[in-house]
């Protein structure tokens, strides 16, 4: 054993840094949470007007597919410069910012006009919103071990979850109200409450957020000294063994290749996410509303358990490598049957099957993102999670104009076989996520 690794497993055996980290886990991540919940909640409650901004505003399958999926162009092209910002001044402002400005852009939606305005205000919310997501998991890699970042990720993912169970039900039960009110329809008044949501919990995180633990006051002396001691630690490891900077970072070939399974992963989430309220629409045979909200919960409240529970679990590097592939394959599996059990008008199988694959896909983002964190650091973090994130977001651009293609290219009926195109991809997934065996990295060393 090394002398480093013996250092880092003195260090994170000592209980002043576990207190640390229990406390800053406390304060730090109902924040975090609650800005991913609206976050996940203001890119995906499109699903819910689809149908009424087709009937009153002429908007078209194709041009709602383009607008689903343009999110992430926007989203793309400014994740590397928001992550280098947050980087140059603060998570406490620029995540606030970042907030405050897609929920003003969400709100926005309430005055769609037609197709143009539709497709231009998708783009504009995925510029808006980039760097949240990237930018809370660098924030988070620079407050927490490696040896729990895993867990704390799963924290953070739970915002998805979170925001389809509570989300789902009162998007519907807004658009069933708001259509309740004289001159506006009910999709106008979802998008604009759920907008300033955003804006809210924007100016929340301004105050709750801290830029690092020497700048926490809720923490001791000695804890600040305990946490910044093991982090300083990790990121010597990761400046010895990763890329240094920001062009090395992009040129780095394991930064690409997370960012193919991360891609893969993001198709299955928004191949699912996007069309969920009218896949379960057709399985139950009622109309998006509040009833169809209440069952879309449902796979997302166990979903739930199983983030929490694997991201705990998954504590060493062999642990991860297993749990990766297992849930890529079972994602994949799943997709496949839900498209099955809709084919085959099966509406209990197939909100099983939704289940499982909701399941898979949120236990397994976690994993995923502590391969990349284990060896990027400093302005090579900023673009390397910057460069995977945005890149492979793509996915999200390209899941559904792919589902879309496959089924007018099949002429199928029920739709089915652009799902079951979708749920190719976590098989490739799973591949490499089996192949990170081949992976040597000295960081590893302090976990296992």
């Amino acid at each position: 054993m090394s002398e480093t690794t013996a250092t880092s497993k003195e260090l994170l055996a000592r209980p002043v840094l576990k207190s640390a980290i229990s406390k800053a886990a406390r304060r730090l991540m109902p924040m975090l949470v609650i800005l991913y919940v609206v976050s996940f909640l203001d890119r995906t409650n499109v699903g819910f007007a689809e149908a009424a901004l087709g009937t009153d505003k002429g908007v078209s399958a194709a041009a709602f597919a383009l607008g689903a999926g343009i999110f992430f162009i926007g989203y793309a092209i400014f994740e590397i410069p928001s992550n280098l910002l947050l980087k140059k001044v603060g998570a406490k402002i620029w995540l606030a910012r970042i907030a405050i400005t897609w929920g003003i852009v969400s709100a926005c939606f309430a005055f769609v006009q037609g197709e143009t305005s539709f497709v231009i205000l998708r783009f504009l919310l995925g510029v808006t919103e980039a760097g949240l997501f990237p930018g809370v998991i660098m924030y988070l890699a620079e407050w927490f071990p490696n040896k729990v970042r895993v867990q704390m990720f799963a924290i953070f993912y739970l915002a998805q979850p979170f925001s389809q169970m509570i989300g789902n039900p009162l998007s519907g039960w807004l658009i069933n109200i708001g259509d309740q009110v004289p001159g506006l329809r009910g999709w106008q008044v979802m998008f604009f409450v759920e907008g300033m949501l955003a804006v809210l919990a924007g100016i929340a995180a301004f105050f709750f957020l801290i830029n690092g633990p020497e700048k926490a006051k809720f923490l001791s002396n000695d804890e600040k000294y305990a946490l910044k001691e093991v982090m300083a630690l990790e990121d010597t490891i990761k400046d010895e063994t990763g890329p240094r900077g920001i062009l090395a970072a992009m040129r780095n070939g394991r930064v690409w290749y997370f960012t193919v399974i991360y891609f893969c992963l993001q198709i299955a989430v928004y191949g699912v996410t996007f069309f969920l309220p009218q896949q379960v629409s057709s399985l139950t045979g009622q109309k998006v509303g509040l009833a169809v909200g209440l069952l879309i919960a449902v796979p997302w409240f166990f979903g739930i358990f199983a983030c929490y529970f694997i991201g705990k679990a998954a504590d060493t590097v062999a642990k991860r490598r297993k749990f990766g592939t297992i849930l890529f394959i079972s994602t994949g599996l799943c997709i496949f049957g839900s498209a099955w059990a809709g084919t085959n008008h099966q509406p209990v199988l197939g909100m099983i099957f939704i289940t499982l694959a909701v399941c898979s896909f949120l236990a397994v983002g976690p994993v995923v993102w502590s391969y990349p964190t284990a060896f990027l650091a400093g302005s090579a973090a900023a673009a390397g999670i910057g460069l995977i994130n945005s890149l492979g977001n793509l996915g999200g651009f390209v899941a559904p104009i792919l589902r879309t293609a496959v089924n007018e290219a099949t002429g199928s009926p029920t739709g089915s076989m652009g799902v079951y195109a979708l749920g190719v991809l976590p098989f490739v997934a799973a591949a490499m996520m089996f192949a990170t065996r081949r992976f040597k990295n000295k960081a590893d060393d302090l976990l296992d």
